[in-house]
């Protein structure tokens, strides 16, 4: 159908680390060709995807020379302006290069924590240079395996220190980017520091300018957890701090799968698409999802195809939510409000204080006031199976 084609208004990005995964895991090699990035740019162009991103090796390798990069940036910039698509969002790779086995901003090694404040400047004049506006932070190799090897509390220190010199380092440099956090519980370390997008949101507090930074929430990384995604990402939104996410699936408490964007749990994006659009989110969409293993090229290009087409689906479907008689019925009766309550709500004030004090509520038939959340529920579900 015409109405599920993307476009550029729907704001879909894919990184090069995604539709350029040759398929390769812990437990074996690579099955499909490796792509370059201009490759990647043309088969999203194709796709209809709206931007791409990358880490700053996934476009120029960690050893090239100045004139090798000269030319991977122009090769890039062309395609990107030949496949009309944009560059919103960058981040630097801090956890591949044996140099971080230990971490990036948090290595108990000081020489490792200068070099990895030295790439990420780098990877952000990059970033820059291409136009992104939020650059992530993804400290996958900081954390441990035994609490024995690091004092805590120093940890915390060096990553603060380090996103506050990096704030300092755009400001100088006049970058209109603003800095986002991306929390995982664990892989490939025993333990990430930070795991959890509620975690990200109580450190930003702690910096010099918690203006410039917000989060990066992942469906993936939250669900390892056993949390509910769209709960982080209401809560950021209220922060106001959802600078950007990213948009995959999986199965609770796995390994990171990194599945096709609703590819396991229907209902959870579902929800989440609902609240992005209710809310008005503006930012990208970005899919941080991988082709199965057994997807040969053809199918990479079915997987890139699917996570927007399924975006788009459940968008509809959020409309429809909103426009379904029953369901409004249902939800105008659960958030009946007779404005009795209204002297109490708001802020404190004495008065209000101890006339709510005073008031004598009949406790039992608040007790006997059902929900109907199962009819609401099965609604839903009939919604997204196509029957409503």
């Amino acid at each position: 159908m015409n109405s599920y084609r993307p476009s550029p208004a729907h704001r879909f990005t894919f990184g090069l680390w995604t539709v350029g995964n040759p398929g390769r895991d812990p437990f074996g090699l690579p099955v499909r060709d490796a792509l370059s990035p201009v490759q990647i740019v043309k088969l999203l162009g194709d796709a209809g995807a709206y931007g791409v991103n990358f880490h700053d090796n996934d476009l120029v390798p960690v050893d090239a020379t100045p004139a090798q990069e000269r030319r991977i940036v122009s090769d890039f910039r062309k395609a990107l302006a030949d496949c009309g698509l944009c560059v919103p969002m960058a981040t630097t790779n801090l956890f591949s290069d044996p140099a971080f086995r230990d971490g990036a901003f948090t290595s108990n090694d000081p020489k490792v924590r200068a070099y990895a404040l030295q790439k990420t400047m780098r990877a952000i004049d990059l970033g820059a240079s291409l136009g992104a506006k939020v650059y992530v932070f993804w400290g996958g190799r900081d954390g441990t395996e035994t609490d024995a090897g690091k004092n805590l509390l120093d940890a915390q220190k060096w990553f603060r220190e380090a996103l506050n010199f990096l704030c300092g380092y755009a400001r100088d440099r006049k970058y209109a980017i603003k800095f986002a956090l991306e929390a995982k519980p664990n892989e490939p370390r025993g333990d990430i520091f930070l795991p959890t997008t509620g975690a990200m949101l109580a450190f930003i507090a702690t910096l010099d300018r918690p203006e410039m930074i917000g989060v990066n929430p992942e469906v993936a990384h939250e669900h390892m957890a056993g949390l509910n995604f769209t709960h982080a990402v209401a809560q950021a939104w209220d922060a106001g701090k959802l600078f950007h996410v990213d948009l995959n699936d999986q199965a609770p408490g796995r390994y990171d799968q990194d599945f096709r964007f609703g590819a396991h749990n229907i209902k959870s994006a579902f929800f989440l698409v609902k609240f992005l659009e209710d809310v008005g989110y503006a930012g990208s969409r970005h899919f941080d999802a991988h082709a199965y293993r057994t997807s040969d090229a053809e199918d990479v290009k079915a997987f890139a195809r699917g996570c927007m087409r399924t975006y788009l689906i459940l968008k509809e479907k959020a409309a429809q939510f909103r426009a379904d008689p029953e369901i409004q019925r249902l939800l105008a009766e659960i958030t009946a409000d007779d404005g009795a309550m209204d002297r109490f709500q708001g802020r404190f004030e004495k008065k209000k204080a101890a006339a709510l004090k005073g008031h004598k509520f009949d406790r039992a038939a608040l007790g006997r006031r059902g929900m109907p959340y199962e009819r609401l529920d099965q609604l839903v579900v009939e919604l997204l199976l196509g029957v409503r």
